[in-house]
């Protein structure tokens, strides 16, 4: 939990969110660890939004003309 949010990769950030509501949902936690757990949790979850963003918009879908070949490629637009 000491690593900045900023080095970790998409599945580091994940799995330590993914811890944190675990030790959220628990209840064990005392009230200011839960505060401070909600924030990086916060940040962590911005973290994972930015890189699943970032990676949506290199997704590509090749388009092809009437011979079905590749005619170029144009932005993925999810459904």
């Amino acid at each position: 939990m000491d690593m900045p949010i900023e080095s970790l990769s998409f599945e580091d950030a994940l799995k330590e969110l993914e811890r944190i509501v675990g030790r959220l949902e628990s209840g064990e936690a005392t009230l200011d660890e839960s505060i401070q757990l909600y924030e990086r949790g916060d940040r962590l979850r911005q973290r994972c939004a930015e890189r699943l963003d970032a990676a949506q918009a290199r997704i590509e879908a090749i388009r092809l003309d009437a011979e079905g070949k590749a005619a170029g490629t144009r932005p993925f637009a999810a459904a």
